[in-house]
C-alpha cells in the first residue's frame, strides 16, 4: 500500500510538474532575460521592443529546418531552388553594368570578378531581393524561442553595434529569415568585419564587401573555393556559385 502510494504521488507530482505555468512563460522569462543581458551592458533594447514594427516572429525555427540546403541533396535541384536559369540570364547584364567596380574588387581583393557576382547574384538576384524579415526581430525571435540563442544573442550584439555606428534604425533593417542584410547577405557578425561601408545596398560597395570578405578566407584556407564555403558552409552552395561563375569566365 505505502509503494502504490508512493508512486501515486510521484505521478501526481509529474502531472502538476508538466502543467506548471512556468513552462508556459518561458519565452517571457527568456525575453526579460534578454533585456537584463543588455542593461548590464549599458544597451537599452527597450525602445526597440516597444516599437510599433516589432514583433516575434512565431515559426522561426522552422524557417531554419526548411531551408534548402537541408532539403534538398541534389545540385540539379538546388539549382531549380534557386531559379538558376534566370540568374545566369542575368549575369552577363551585371557584369557589363558594374565592369569598373568589379574589376577593381578582382585587382584590388585577387578574387575572380566571376566569383564576386556569381554570390550576389545567388544571395540577392544580383539586387532584387533584400529580404522580407527585420534582423533586431529574427534574433530576438531566435532567442526567445530559444532556437540558437548563443549564436542569435551574438548577431543581436553586432547589429546593434552596427546601427549604432552607422546612426542606422535598427527596426527599418531588412534581412533575411536568417538576419543577413545587404546584396550579400551579411549576418552582422560580418558586416562589422567586412562589410566596406555602411550603405547596404550600394551595389559597389556589396560588390567590394563581397571581395573582401572572400579575400579574408582565402588567406585564411588557401583557397577561393574553400572561401566560398566559409561564405555559407554548404558543398550545394560552393558548387552552384562556382557553375555560375563558370557561366561566363570562359
Amino acid at each position: 500500500m505505502y509503494l502504490q502510494r508512493s508512486i501515486l504521488v510521484f505521478i501526481t507530482g509529474l502531472l502538476m510538474l508538466a502543467a506548471s505555468p512556468v513552462y508556459a512563460f518561458q519565452p517571457q522569462d527568456r525575453m526579460e532575460a534578454l533585456i537584463a543581458h543588455f542593461d548590464k551592458k549599458g544597451i537599452d533594447i527597450q525602445s526597440s521592443l516597444d516599437d510599433d514594427r516589432f514583433g516575434i516572429i512565431e515559426n522561426i525555427k522552422g524557417k531554419f529546418t526548411r531551408a534548402a540546403e537541408v532539403k534538398i541533396e541534389g545540385l540539379d535541384d538546388y539549382k531549380l531552388v534557386l531559379n538558376y536559369e534566370k540568374k545566369k540570364n542575368d549575369l552577363p547584364e551585371f557584369l557589363s553594368t558594374y565592369a569598373d567596380e568589379l574589376a577593381d574588387a578582382e585587382q584590388k581583393y585577387d578574387i575572380p570578378q566571376h566569383v564576386i557576382a556569381a554570390i550576389i547574384g545567388i544571395e540577392s538576384g544580383f539586387g532584387l531581393h533584400k529580404g522580407k524579415y527585420n534582423p533586431f526581430n529574427v534574433y530576438v525571435s531566435m532567442y526567445v524561442k530559444n532556437h540558437r540563442s548563443k549564436f542569435a544573442l551574438a548577431q543581436l550584439e553586432e547589429l546593434l553595434i552596427f546601427s549604432k555606428k552607422h546612426n542606422l534604425d535598427v527596426m527599418a533593417l531588412k534581412s533575411s529569415y536568417a538576419g543577413a542584410m545587404a546584396y550579400a547577405q551579411f549576418v552582422p557578425w560580418s558586416l562589422n568585419r567586412w562589410f566596406v561601408g555602411k550603405d547596404l545596398y550600394d551595389m559597389p560597395t556589396n560588390i567590394y564587401s563581397v571581395a573582401n570578405f572572400l579575400a579574408h578566407y582565402k588567406d585564411v584556407t588557401g583557397t577561393v573555393e574553400k572561401a566560398i564555403y566559409r561564405y555559407n558552409p554548404s558543398t550545394l552552395y560552393q558548387q552552384v556559385v562556382l557553375a555560375l561563375a563558370d557561366e561566363v569566365s570562359d
